[in-house]
């Protein structure tokens, strides 16, 4: 492995090849030492981060952090009993009283016939250079000069922006380190770097505030200063003249921000944790229509510097291109070692959640998907948790701009929508070409039909 270093200001720097060598050396210590003692099998997770942290506000400095954070977390199983501890005192010492923890804690549980390893003849073998490390060598001042433009540009947009809620630059790097008893060992390091603003406006009904954000592995792919600060400010301007509306149905656009929660929800109800335990509206739709022909959402773990790009899962297993929905028809539930053995099923590598999901759209830009509409509620922010994973049934406080004849006429706040999740999927009408890539689920928008909106007297 070629030399690297992590570099986050002038007295800052870690050799990437010599950590993971001492990661290396020592869990091999780990695993021996398990062994003596008495487990079974014995697995390790690994992770160290360093990052540099700067929030400005009004052009002065408000925060300015660094970290440096080890963990180990040492997993062993007493047959099918099992112990967990974790430590971040990398001495031999500490090390091996973290083992002796985990060892006595799994005297003391119960047996579960499900734990243990993933299964041996299913670890990954095969290492893919996925290019997730890529670091910057960003000092503090070149970070606060960064966040300070970035906050300059958002106040400078338009008198009607008042003031500044801060702007802030982030830039981490984290190896995980990955082995366990059947031989299985990961090293990756990757990186991660954002830019934000978050800016007031006012008018005669009030203050309102908004955001936005850029978010990448490589820096050099991050919006600029720019950008960010300008859309942030028109985010912010755009909520000005606020309006309610009365309670009706009406047909909901979600922003990509906002379909990305559904997939959220989708996620959830197809865990393999909530289909065993049957707290999931979906726990009978495998391999059933849950949406309309035209959606595929399809998991790629491969993609060059992607943000949950992966060749292992968490516990070794070999990730993989697959279909998640595939024509609308849902192809697998998530499942890790354990709950697929609940299950009576194979695992699908989906240890610590999908690599990389990418949804089908159609050939509609955002406005195309505002005239389709022609008359409803485009939801571009949602708040609370009403969402019941049992039945589907979901209620979400929200805001958003309120479309008339096709065209945007005016800001909607303090509003409900509701309806039920299953029906949502099922009555998608058209999923958007606008994709938002500032996340591992990439999406556009999408147009449901119609929703509850709760609303006042407006």
């Amino acid at each position: 492995m070629k030399q690297q270093t992590i570099q986050l200001s002038s007295a800052d720097e870690i050799d990437v090849s010599e950590q993971i060598d001492f990661f290396n050396r020592t869990c091999d210590d780990l695993l021996h030492y398990a062994k003596e003692k008495g487990a079974t099998q014995t697995e390790i997770g690994v992770s160290k981060d360093i990052g540099l942290s700067v929030s400005v506000r009004k052009g002065e400095i408000e925060t300015l952090e660094y970290n440096r954070d080890n963990s180990f977390g040492i997993t062993v199983y007493l047959g099918k009993q099992k112990g967990v501890a974790t430590t971040s005192d990398l001495s031999t010492k500490a090390l091996h009283q973290a083992v002796d923890a985990a060892l006595n804690i799994a005297k003391y549980t119960q047996p579960d016939e499900y734990s243990g390893l993933a299964d041996a003849e299913l670890m990954a073998t095969k290492s893919i250079d996925l290019n997730l490390d890529c670091p910057m060598g960003i000092t503090a001042d070149q970070a606060k000069e960064l966040a300070l433009e970035c906050e300059s540009y958002g106040l400078a947009y338009s008198d009607k922006i008042k003031t500044s809620e801060g702007a802030s630059f982030n830039s981490h790097r984290n190896i995980r380190f990955y082995t366990n008893s059947h031989g299985f060992k990961a090293a990756t390091p990757s990186t991660r770097h954002s830019l934000s603003c978050v800016l007031l406006a006012e008018d005669d009904l009030g203050m309102q505030r908004d955001h936005w954000y850029s978010i990448n592995r490589d820096s050099k792919h991050l919006e600029t200063c720019k950008v960010v600060g300008e859309k942030a400010a028109s985010r912010t301007i755009s909520r000005l003249n606020a309006r309610q509306l009365k309670t009706q149905k009406a047909k909901i656009l979600l922003t990509p921000e906002m379909s990305r929660s559904l997939i959220g929800n989708l996620r959830s109800a197809i865990s393999g944790t909530n289909i065993y335990r049957k707290s999931s509206f979906l726990i009978d739709s495998l391999n059933t229509q849950i949406f309309p022909e035209f959606i595929s959402m399809n998991e790629m773990p491969f993609i060059q510097k992607g943000l949950a790009s992966a060749w292992h899962d968490n516990e070794g297993l070999a990730t993989k291109e697959q279909a998640i929905i595939e024509s609308g028809n849902l192809k697998t539930f998530l499942l890790n070692s354990y709950s697929a053995r609940k299950l009576g099923a194979k695992p699908t590598g989906h240890s610590g959640g999908i690599h990389n999901l990418q949804v089908s759209g159609m050939d509609l830009d955002f406005d195309q998907l505002v005239k389709k509409m022609d008359k409803g509620l485009v939801v571009t922010e949602m708040m609370g948790q009403g969402v019941n994973m049992i039945t589907g049934d979901y209620s979400r406080g929200a805001s958003g701009f309120w479309v008339e004849n096709g065209e945007i006429q005016f800001f909607v706040q303090e509003i409900t929508i509701a309806g039920n999740l299953k029906e949502m999927f099922a009555n998608v009408i058209a999923v958007g070409n606008d994709y938002d890539h500032r996340s591992s689920t990439v999406t556009g928008s999408w147009l449901l039909s119609e929703m509850m909106i709760a609303g006042g007297n407006g």
